[in-house]
């Protein structure tokens, strides 16, 4: 089966002083999605931003914005994100009391709807809602600081989802969060991957040739067949 792989910079490693021109950079170079981390220091340990630099970017691509919400009760302020430019918005199984409304509420508004699992969240969660999913995003380290290494088991995650997502016969985008680095970004491609995100590797140095080398590596991985 055929994939579309894509790259996807969190801002969150960007220089926030220069934050317009890092997004127009790493977009430029290729990018096709812009991963946005919404931390509100109770669901994780981090705060972030919000609403307000969401808007003050929007203007500056028309890269998809991939919104993650790392927030408790994140129902109260899908409209709000919506309205503010997101295009994806990616929920915590671990904070949504009613995921499947919640789903409905981001589709509803003609958005992307995805669920994230932290490390230790079984992939059983998303056992009755998977058709209602654009995308699943597997965390590939505890959710709140950027620069934390890839956990290791985080492979067969990604691999058991994409083999449940080829039996039934579901287009989904399998989304890893956590550190995706040059050596790393081939195990989660091999494992069923297809949208990768990454901070520091993105952000440090040169952003453009980061950006284009990364997607060297994800040009050379186009099929599913090795994981069923």
């Amino acid at each position: 089966m055929e994939r579309k792989n894509i790259l996807a910079p969190s801002i969150l490693a960007a220089d926030f002083k220069h934050l317009g021109n890092e997004v127009e950079t790493v977009a430029k170079a290729g990018a096709g999605y812009l991963h946005i981390d919404v931390m509100d220091g109770v669901f994780v340990p981090s705060i972030s931003f919000g609403m307000p630099v969401i808007s003050s970017i929007r203007s500056a691509t028309d890269s998809v914005f991939d919104v993650h919400l790392m927030i408790t009760e994140p129902e109260k302020y899908i409209a709000d994100f919506a309205a503010c430019g997101a295009d994806s918005i990616t929920v915590h199984a671990e904070t949504a009391r009613h995921l499947q409304r919640i789903l409905h509420d981001i589709k509803s508004l003609g958005l992307r709807a995805g669920v994230a699992l932290n490390p230790a969240t079984p992939l059983n969660v998303l056992d009755y809602v998977l058709p209602y999913l654009d995308m699943v995003l597997i965390m590939t380290v505890n959710p709140g600081y950027g620069g934390q290494a890839y956990i290791p088991e985080m492979t067969g995650k990604i691999r058991a989802l994409r083999r449940k997502a080829l039996e039934l016969g579901l287009s989904l985008d399998i989304e890893v969060d956590g550190g995706v680095n040059d050596r790393t970004l081939r195990t989660v491609l091999e494992a069923g991957a297809n949208v990768c995100v990454a901070g520091s590797a993105v952000f440090s140095g040169d952003r453009a040739a980061n950006v284009e080398k990364m997607l060297g590596v994800m040009a050379e991985y186009r099929g599913y067949d090795s994981i069923l």
